[in-house]
């Protein structure tokens, strides 16, 4: 595909939908900077809280995040004590994280937090609206097209 007839960046889904992640992940981490967490960092622990411990491996793949952004924000959760790291029984080169006592304090906290930001994102963008994106991103998710096709891919050089 010739470079003059590659999409503008309005007509990108990938810009579009990162660009609005963007946006809508600063809103959040505004809320929750009084806490002293950012949302993805909320979201750790709250999936720990909601699943019980989880190794490494499987956080990131629940989470559809690369074990190099998960282990960035697991660092400082660690190092604050919200968040405990263990080798896993069967497998000592696997690591399972487990939410300490001061991590449920701490999310607790977030949560009222959080839902102010939840309540103010629905209120603003409508609380239907809100739901039917929600719904339409878990079908992006779900439907793994990244790794059904990758015969379709080419390189802008040709």
């Amino acid at each position: 595909m010739p470079v003059d007839a590659l999409p503008s960046s309005e007509n990108c889904n990938c810009f579009a939908v990162r660009a609005a992640a963007r946006y809508i992940t600063q809103f959040y981490d505004q809320h929750l900077a009084p806490i002293g967490l950012r949302t993805t960092q909320f979201s750790i622990l709250a999936r720990l809280d909601r699943k019980g411990p989880m190794t490494i491996n499987v956080l990131a793949e629940d989470m559809v995040m690369d074990r190099t952004t998960l282990g960035r924000n697991i660092l400082p959760l660690e190092r604050d004590g919200l968040i405990r790291i263990e080798p896993v029984a069967f497998d000592r080169r696997a690591k399972e994280l487990h939410l300490t006592k001061a991590g449920e304090k701490r999310l607790q906290v977030a949560r009222k937090r959080w839902y102010a930001a939840q309540a103010r994102f629905e209120s603003v963008f409508g609380a239907k609206r809100a739901a039917d994106l929600r719904d339409l991103l878990r079908g992006v998710v779900a439907s793994e097209f990244a790794a059904a096709d990758h015969s379709g891919a080419q390189s802008i050089n040709g």
